[in-house]
């Protein structure tokens, strides 16, 4: 029997594919539990339906990330520490420290977004990336100044 996954199940199928199992473990486990449905016309149907609405969603995800990454990659937020000798700088600036500057910009990145590679614990120009879309990185310059 096809049936037609509208959940993920580990190491059997995921979302949307297509696969041909045995009668009974399709009937009394598949269907049953509500990982898949018995492929029909009408279940055809709507999955493509489904596929074309994920593919303008995915499209239109992208062209946003595009923009806000053209916007993004134009900031440059300073930051004020309290330095010792040498110039030293007490303690480093954190993800939440950017996301709350950039939230004051009325930028809405959430913290899992920024990737800060090396710490920020030193005075001058940082580069910090943040993810956006798969394959859009936009890059924002931190200034750290005593």
């Amino acid at each position: 029997m096809e049936v037609i996954f509208i959940k993920d199940l580990k190491n059997q199928g995921k979302k949307g594919q297509i696969k041909n199992v045995k009668d009974g473990y399709a009937e009394n486990f598949l269907i049953k539990q509500g990982y898949a449905v018995k492929k029909t016309k009408e279940s055809l149907a709507k999955l493509e339906c489904e596929q074309r609405n994920k593919a303008a969603q995915d499209a239109e995800s992208k062209k946003q990330a595009t923009a806000l990454k053209s916007e993004l990659d134009k900031v440059v937020l300073e930051f004020k520490v309290k330095t010792g000798e040498g110039d030293k700088v007490f303690g480093s600036i954190s993800v939440k420290q950017i996301k709350d500057e950039l939230q004051k910009k009325n930028f809405k990145i959430d913290k899992s977004q920024i990737d800060i590679t090396n710490s920020i614990s030193s005075l001058g120009f940082h580069n910090v990336d943040i993810k956006l879309y798969p394959g859009i990185t936009a890059t924002i310059k931190v200034h750290v100044v005593k």
